[in-house]
């Protein structure tokens, strides 16, 4: 084979890596697989970032998946307070129907934190601490 002519299997993996290596690196880490219940979180800005999942999986997945980002992603502390930012509803990063926007700076946003008294409500300013949000990621192993 000349040097100049390829197979087609090697032609498409050359243009399939070309491809891939021309994507700008940040956008290939824009998304974290969320677990264990399965949600992508994407960050919004350096205020917000977006807990997007199947609604079927109940209001731990958004906790879980907002917990495990900040504490894996940010480096956010064990007693850091996460808030709700903008509650359920249509993703500003994929355009899927499920999306809940958090923040661990809800003062830059002028959010005011409160306590909800309902733990599947998802009203903006709910907050909770990074590790009371890591507890549901147990619920979600054992989905009873």
């Amino acid at each position: 084979m000349s040097p100049t002519r390829m197979t087609v299997p090697a032609l498409a993996l050359t243009i399939a890596g070309a491809l891939a290596g021309s994507l700008p690196a940040p956008a290939q880490a824009q998304n974290f697989l969320a677990t264990p219940g399965g949600a992508r979180v994407y960050p919004i800005n350096e205020n917000v970032f977006e807990v997007v999942g199947n609604s079927g999986r109940g209001w731990d997945m958004w906790w879980c998946g907002a917990a495990t980002y900040a504490r894996r992603v940010l480096g956010a502390s064990w007693q850091a307070p996460m808030s709700i930012a903008r509650g359920l509803g249509t993703s500003q990063a994929t355009g899927r129907k499920s999306a809940v926007q958090f923040t661990l700076n809800p003062g830059a946003l002028g959010i005011e934190t409160l306590k909800s008294t309902s733990p599947n409500s998802l009203v903006v300013g709910d907050t909770k601490t990074v590790q009371t949000g890591n507890v549901s990621c147990s619920r979600l192993q054992f989905p009873f």
